[in-house]
């Protein structure tokens, strides 16, 4: 299976409700790697590394609602260059 890499933007109540710590959760049980990060506009800025399936799965998650407490709005995904990430993590 080829690996991809893509970078997303959920937008909505995406702050303050464990979105990157249940995001982190997801994206192990899934073998995806990459990381969480709040940006200043409010949104998540997430990194997903790992097989095609595992990133959409993730990917899919978002667009579902991501965790209880969350709101998403949209979610927008672009290609982020191949790159190598030991694990996911939640970047400050």
């Amino acid at each position: 299976m080829p690996k991809v890499c893509t970078c997303a933007y959920v937008y909505g109540v995406v702050q303050g409700v464990g979105f990157r710590y249940n995001t982190q959760r997801q994206a192990q049980e899934l073998g995806v790697t990459g990381y969480a990060r709040n940006c200043d506009d409010g949104s998540v800025e997430v990194v997903a590394c790992g097989e095609l399936q595992a990133v959409d799965e993730l990917i899919a998650w978002f667009k579902q609602g991501g965790p209880r407490g969350a709101r998403v709005d949209r979610v927008l995904t672009e290609p982020y260059p191949p790159t190598e990430f030991d694990k996911f993590k939640i970047r400050y």
